[in-house]
């Protein structure tokens, strides 16, 4: 899909403005979101994306609109998995949850910088180097599995562990004062970091990793640059009022951990399957159809089964 400069601009004109919106309109006031409002958010932030795809659809046609389609919902089915992370970094730093939105905000705002560094370098790379395709798709198979098999481990969760936390203390002296929601204060002319920037950096650290998913199997869809970001970028847009949604409804999500293994370790094989057909010159191919019909599928049946079966 070539898509001329103006688009380009356009697009991210529109991002901004929404987030300014957000930041200084409808939130300007540090207050905790109710499930129900953040629930409203959610279906606004949906409907935005909603909107976007039927211009994919009238302006490049039903194949790009299904590439924006399974895209998105691959990067927001992961993105949920990735919001659980988040809870228990606010929960381990004890973060009032009506400062929450605001460090999310920056959070995002360095989530939409990473993709863009991701995805362009991964479309780069797939394009000059058509085997690092199947890394991708063992990657993501192995992730899958592992994920499959991995236990919880919430009670050994501390950020302070985090390589990047560790290097940053060496860096800047941190003041466990919270009496007021800054990032930085300064005391006896002395800069320090307080824990609200430690959980920005903590939550920044958390999405660089998961991009490292996330991006491969957006790759798995389309390698068109435009489609790639722009479904990354909605769904990243929404984090913040689904955070607060999911806050409430937890338990309907229990068993998405499964239906996320099952995910990627699909969409690792569809990669790695298509590119062997295509180097031996056979017609068999995965479309993104069966892959959305997967998706949607597994979604469905971890919320039905979270549900079905009583937590202990």
């Amino acid at each position: 899909m070539e898509v001329s400069i103006g688009f380009w601009v356009g697009f991210i004109a529109f991002v901004v403005l929404m987030l300014c919106l957000d930041l200084f309109v409808f939130h300007k006031k540090d207050e905790t979101m109710k499930v129900k409002t953040a629930l409203l958010w959610s279906l606004f932030w949906v409907g935005l994306a909603v909107i976007f795809n039927v211009g994919v659809l009238v302006f490049a046609g039903k194949a790009k609109a299904l590439e924006f389609l399974t895209g998105y919902l691959i990067e927001e089915s992961l993105s949920v998995d990735n919001l659980f992370v988040f809870i228990m970094i606010f929960g381990f730093f004890k973060i009032d949850p009506k400062y929450q939105h605001k460090i999310l905000f920056w959070g995002i705002i360095g989530a939409i910088v990473m993709r863009a560094i991701f995805i362009f370098a991964g479309v780069a790379i797939l394009n000059q180097f058509a085997w690092v395709m199947y890394i991708f798709g063992a990657f993501l198979i192995y992730t899958g599995i592992h994920m499959f098999f991995e236990k919880d481990e919430k009670e050994d969760f501390d950020p302070n562990k985090n390589l990047a936390i560790r290097i940053f203390r060496k860096i800047m002296p941190i003041t466990d004062d919270m009496s007021v929601p800054h990032f930085f204060v300064r005391k006896n002319k002395v800069l320090y970091a307080t824990p609200f920037f430690i959980a920005l950096l903590v939550i920044e650290v958390s999405d660089l990793i998961f991009a490292v998913d996330s991006i491969p199997a957006v790759l798995s869809v389309s390698k068109d640059v435009f489609i790639v970001y722009t479904s990354n970028i909605f769904a990243i847009l929404g984090l913040r009022s689904l955070y607060f949604a999911l806050s409430g409804i937890m338990d309907y999500f229990r068993y998405l951990k499964l239906a996320l293994a099952g995910i990627l370790t699909f969409i690792g094989f569809k990669m790695s399957v298509n590119e062997l057909a295509s180097e031996l010159g056979y017609s068999f191919h995965i479309s993104n159809f069966l892959s959305l019909g997967v998706i949607v599928t597994l979604l469905t049946l971890s919320i039905v089964m979270s549900v079905a079966i009583k937590k202990k």
